[in-house]
């Protein structure tokens, strides 16, 4: 299993402008010790490299990325009321773009069919001209532009199951069938988008799938809605790649969400997303978002991979009796639900 890192992630930390910032080097810190204790087999440890400019500008405007490049450049500073950046927060967040990059390179190539990118900031409420919600640039769409682009991927799927909605790759992606985009969060949270109707635009409507779920939520519901929803849609579609937008803030322990999940039931969602990916024989990768309980994040992280890599099976849950027929009623002009 590949495992991508970077201490260009330790540097950026927005707590210079923001004390009490959650999104904050700590987070690596766990993860990083969890990690070095956990009893992998045959993990690949590999650097992320910096994002190529061409990479980036397949995803982002070119004014965005100079935005960002000179703002870091001039010492950095606040660019919403939730996204701080620092100067060396810049040469992070090209090393989380890249080392996303890296990852599918490695996947579409058969070096592993799983892999992990323990990086941040994260990307994936970073849209094509702005960042937002602690992300800079898109790790999540970078890598799968350049899958499209340049590796042979032809369908790509992506699996968003942080507590907030990604609306970033959700927007890159809504007007193309060639990405499959299916997100689980929290109603209600930032920022506000991921309503059940909003099934993609123009050649990609029934490609975007948004299945919020009420606080308070827990395992059963999540495991539902992966078993029985995105799972059936994945298997129709076929992807040549499958991406894990992981974020872990619907951790019951997590301070910005209001979901109860725990730790194990982390590993039992990558379980189902490692069968499926067997099953249409392609890869999987996961591509750290968010989690802002330190302690959680490693727990989840750590069960995340042990999954990916082979441990575990996928545990069956019956299908939720409110939001199934719900989000079936939205897209069964596309997919058999």
């Amino acid at each position: 299993m590949i495992y991508i890192h970077s201490p260009a992630s330790l540097r950026h930390d927005p707590r210079a402008l923001s004390p009490d910032h959650p999104d904050n080097p700590s987070r690596l810190v766990a993860i990083e010790a969890a990690v070095d204790t956990a009893d992998f087999d045959d993990l690949d440890r590999r650097e992320a490299p910096a994002a190529r400019p061409r990479d980036l500008l397949r995803v982002h405007c070119d004014d965005h990325v100079a935005f960002i490049r000179n703002l870091c450049r001039s010492g950095g500073g606040q660019i919403d009321q939730d996204t701080y950046v620092g100067e060396a927060s810049y040469a992070a967040a090209l090393h989380a773009a890249g080392g996303a990059c890296e990852l599918v390179r490695m996947l579409m190539a058969g070096v592993s069919d799983a892999g992990f990118c323990a990086l941040r900031p994260a990307g994936h409420h970073a849209e094509r001209d702005r960042a937002m919600g602690f992300c800079l640039f898109n790790n999540m769409a970078t890598a799968v532009e350049l899958a499209i682009a340049e590796l042979g991927a032809q369908r790509v799927m992506v699996i968003d199951w942080d507590v907030h909605h990604g609306n970033g790759t959700a927007e890159i992606f809504r007007h193309r069938p060639d990405v499959l985009f299916c997100d689980i969060h929290q109603a209600g949270l930032f920022p506000g988008t991921g309503a059940f109707a909003d099934g993609g635009s123009g050649p990609g409507r029934g490609y975007t799938v948004n299945l919020p779920v009420p606080a308070g939520s827990d395992e059963e519901v999540w495991l539902s809605l992966l078993e029985h929803v995105i799972v059936p849609i994945g298997l129709e579609y076929r992807p040549d790649l499958v991406l894990i937008s992981a974020g872990f803030d619907a951790h019951e322990s997590d301070p910005l969400g209001q979901c109860r999940l725990q730790s194990s039931s982390f590993g039992r969602l990558a379980c189902h997303v490692r069968e499926l990916g067997a099953a249409v024989d392609a890869p999987v990768g996961a591509i750290l978002e968010g989690g802002y309980d330190p302690t959680a994040l490693a727990e989840s992280t750590v069960a995340t991979m042990f999954a990916l890599q082979g441990r575990g099976a996928a545990e069956s849950a019956a299908p939720d009796p409110l939001i199934t027929p719900r989000v079936a009623s939205h897209l069964g002009y596309r997919w058999t639900l």
